[in-house]
């Protein structure tokens, strides 16, 4: 398996639009890095991984948060 993915395969695992992949990447959120004269993107496989374990951390303490501010039937 590549070290390296394009936006492509990032949009094909992660079942998104190339828009989406786009923002991801230019905000930071997923690292990328620009290769080539063309300055294409190529995603390293283990940041996407390090992306998708923070998506399931940020899920987790949302529904832990949103758990917490129900009021309480008694």
């Amino acid at each position: 398996m590549p070290r390296f993915l394009t936006l492509a395969d990032v949009c094909e695992q992660l079942q998104i639009s190339t828009a989406q992949a786009y923002a991801l990447v230019r905000s930071g959120e997923l690292k990328a890095i620009q290769v080539g004269g063309r300055g294409q993107w190529r995603v390293e496989e283990v940041k996407l991984e390090e992306y998708i374990q923070e998506s399931y951390a940020k899920t987790e303490r949302m529904v832990a948060e949103q758990h917490a501010s129900r009021p309480t039937h008694s």
